[in-house]
């Protein structure tokens, strides 16, 4: 299916004279006063930046240089692709790539809050702003994509992968801890990269982790042991290069060579080693938030009482819970079972399906 976007038009009102071109605006200054969660900050530069890759043609960025970019993004290049045509044809590119309902209206929210902002300052007219505002996201399919699920073993496979990938002794360390938190914690990677080790303390004789998840809500979970031992380890290592000050990140970046870096590994940074990982187990693709969903499946189709569940999950309550647990793919074998009766799940004529891969 093409997904050609509409070629930027010409808008002679923004031309500028050769001394001006190096104007900018800081996106990221103004963004507080309007998304007060750092995760919906974080969501808007991501959505900003796919929208300037597809519509002005930029080199994609990720972390520490996203948000280089966010304080200064250009000006006649903002002008010049910011309108309610293109922008109502990049939401129709992103539903026909299965982006989600969310996701969808978040990437809207995000081009409309810079467009108001814009407008503000005196950088784009009031009315193209109001234009902007107006445009809504084509139907969607409601919710959440479906994801991956993962069975108990592909998860062990991943965790098994995330040491192997490394490349040295420290970051296999520092990739045992982040899998194992991701894959037996439900976090979120927004959450794991905000993590301090000031958040670890030791409450009713048990390790817990205080998470602060979205907005601005913090609550504590506990921390499994083979998540303490990957820590205590990677406490060790850490110490010797850069501390563990209770404000410091709780998960680091490396430099090449391993040597601890002082600043913390970014989200863009787990999902990278969760999608290197779940590649080099011959799993396919897999997303940080795949794992999130999958802890919750294993646990309820363990028969985890599913109050405990959303307390994992961090849910608002447990209706909440429920509606996530019912996107996933659940077991319905009544087709199965006909076809056993029919006695074609034992006609090996049949074969299987040629080059049919489920990853």
């Amino acid at each position: 299916m093409s997904t050609h976007l509409p070629q930027r038009r010409p808008r002679q009102e923004i031309v500028l004279p050769a001394d001006q071109l190096d104007l900018s605006f800081n996106f990221a200054a103004a963004l507080p006063g309007r998304a007060s969660s750092l995760h919906s900050q974080r969501a808007y530069f991501r959505w900003i930046d796919h929208y300037l890759v597809s519509m002005a043609q930029l080199k994609p960025t990720r972390g520490e240089a996203r948000v280089v970019r966010m304080m200064a993004l250009p000006i006649p290049v903002l002008q010049s692709v910011l309108s309610a045509p293109q922008l109502r044809a990049w939401l129709g590119v992103l539903v026909r790539e299965n982006h989600g309902k969310q996701g969808v209206d978040q990437a809207r929210a995000a081009v409309v809050t810079l467009a108001d902002l814009l407008a503000e300052a005196g950088w784009i007219p009031d009315s193209d702003a109001a234009a902007i505002s107006r445009v809504r996201p084509p139907r969607a399919e409601e919710g959440q994509r479906p994801g991956r699920w993962l069975s108990l073993e592909q998860i062990k496979l991943l965790m098994i992968a995330a040491r192997q990938i490394a490349t040295s002794d420290n970051q296999r360390i520092r990739n045992d801890v982040v899998m194992t938190a991701l894959c037996t914690m439900a976090l979120r990677r927004e959450e794991l990269s905000a993590a301090r080790w000031g958040d670890l303390s030791l409450q009713n004789n048990r390790m817990v982790l205080r998470v602060h998840g979205k907005g601005r809500k913090a609550a504590f979970i506990d921390v499994p042991r083979t998540v303490t031992r990957a820590l205590e380890n990677w406490r060790h290592i850490v110490s010797l290069d850069s501390g563990t000050e209770p404000h410091t990140p709780l998960v680091r970046r490396l430099w090449k060579g391993g040597r601890v870096a002082d600043f913390g590994l970014s989200p863009d940074g787990i999902w990278l080693i969760v999608d290197e990982s779940s590649r080099f187990a011959g799993i396919g693709h897999v997303a940080p938030h795949d794992l999130r969903r999958s802890v919750a499946g294993a646990l309820n189709e363990a028969g985890t009482p599913i109050d405990q569940i959303s307390r994992l999950l961090r849910h608002a309550n447990v209706a909440i819970t429920e509606r996530y647990l019912n996107r996933l793919a659940q077991a319905n074998r009544a087709a199965l079972e006909m076809s056993s009766l029919l006695g074609l799940e034992d006609d090996d004529e049949m074969g299987d399906w040629p080059g049919f891969d489920v990853n």
